[in-house]
């Protein structure tokens, strides 16, 4: 029998208007087309008023372009109608009414696709609409914050809609399965978990003196680091507060936050501000969006790893982070804990409790953590085994349904 091929279906997925965007679904997938077939189709939220929007917000919508071929794999982005902010239950079926024509000619030219859609709604839900249409096969994966974010909401249907239709659920984490299904009714068996991995090609030590003088950071400099989108969820604005008091206690510390805005946002001029208040504007520096190659000379500078995150499915900066030799401090929430799953990587802090965070960051800036041992933990969580366990799932589904 020949090999399935794919339609990943995700609206969240990068483009050269907007590189960040969904990076970890592109890891992820890009891995499995080594070995199988898989085209994208990343659904484009349109308004006729988005020119307006954009005139205050420059970044609103990036335009991306509607085919390219990213490492010879094809991307289609068909636009579906999206008023921001607005009419939000009705996205899910102006996604599948748009993208329902090049769904079906994907489909038709690959003879019987799996369709695999990412984030439960509005993305899932269509997914599995389209599905039902076309008679394919069809996979959700749950992917965190922004699944769990719209249980409670008008759209919470919607989520135990796309789950029961789901010919098969992923998760990225335990705790995300556990959360959502317990939450939604729905029996958490039958979530298959498969976290995400690491790209150790990517994220290795390198040498720190050199990683400093890249960065202009004194050698002898304690060096926190922060590395995600520049949104509430992320807590840079919970570690800004805590400097003062860390400032005492470490001599030349250093704040490093790498990151940009996203849809949901940009508080860079707010952490800005914010900063100046605590007056530790002198020591929190501000990287910008790096490109993944280039994030190993930042990890690299660091001494602790410190993320106050407040939702996370599973936070690919954690690993990346330990893969450069990092130890952790986070919070104990989503699927932090089956990232830092031992003291000797670092160390978990209830949500939110500010001193016990910053009482962490001190006790990790002084302890001496054997830095080989988090490397090779990172090393074991890499994306091989992650992706094979994909392809397997997917192989089996085009099987059944052969």
């Amino acid at each position: 029998m020949s090999e399935p091929h794919l339609i990943v279906y995700s609206s969240l997925f990068p483009s050269a208007a907007a590189p960040a965007a969904g990076t970890f679904i592109r890891e992820r997938m890009f891995r499995v087309a080594r070995q199988l077939p898989i085209v994208v189709v990343a659904p484009q939220p349109w308004s006729p008023f988005d020119w307006l929007v954009r005139r205050f917000r420059p970044s609103f919508r990036p335009q991306a372009p509607a085919h390219e071929t990213m490492d010879d794999v094809e991307v289609y982005r068909p636009r579906f109608f999206c008023l921001p902010g607005v009419l939000k239950r009705l996205d899910g079926r102006f996604m599948a009414m748009a993208t329902l024509p090049t769904v079906r000619r994907l489909a038709r030219r690959f003879g019987a696709p799996v369709i695999d859609a990412h984030f439960l709604y509005p993305d899932g839900w269509a997914a599995t609409r389209i599905a039902a249409r076309l008679g394919l096969p069809v996979t959700i994966t749950i992917r965190g914050s922004k699944d769990e974010w719209l249980i409670g909401t008008d759209r919470e249907p919607f989520l135990i809609e796309a789950m029961r239709s789901a010919t098969r659920l992923f998760a990225v984490s335990q705790a995300l399965a556990r959360n959502v299904a317990q939450r939604l009714g729905i029996d958490a068996a039958k979530v298959t978990v498969i976290g995400n991995g690491v790209d150790l090609e990517k994220f290795a030590p390198v040498d720190r003196a050199e990683a400093r003088r890249r960065l202009g950071i004194a050698p002898d400099a304690k060096v926190i680091i922060g590395v995600g989108n520049l949104i509430p969820t992320k807590g840079f604005h919970r570690v800004i507060p805590l400097l003062p008091a860390l400032r005492r206690r470490h001599p030349g510390l250093v704040y490093l936050i790498v990151g940009g805005g996203a849809s949901q946002g940009d508080q860079r001029g707010e952490l800005e501000a914010l900063a100046r208040q605590y007056g530790v504007a002198d020591i929190v520096r501000f990287c910008g969006r790096q490109p993944q190659e280039a994030l190993k000379w930042h990890y690299g500078a660091a001494d602790v790893f410190a993320q106050a995150t407040e939702f996370e499915g599973w936070s690919n900066v954690l690993l990346e982070a330990m893969a450069c030799g990092l130890p952790v401090v986070t919070t104990r929430v989503g699927g932090n804990a089956e990232v830092v799953t031992d003291p000797s990587l670092g160390e978990l802090v209830d949500w939110w409790d500010p001193d016990a965070f910053r009482d962490a960051v001190d006790r990790a800036l002084t302890h001496d953590w054997d830095r080989g041992r988090i490397v090779a933990y990172a090393r074991s969580n890499t994306w091989d085994d992650r992706v094979g366990r994909l392809v397997a799932a997917f192989r089996e589904l085009a099987a059944q349904g052969a």
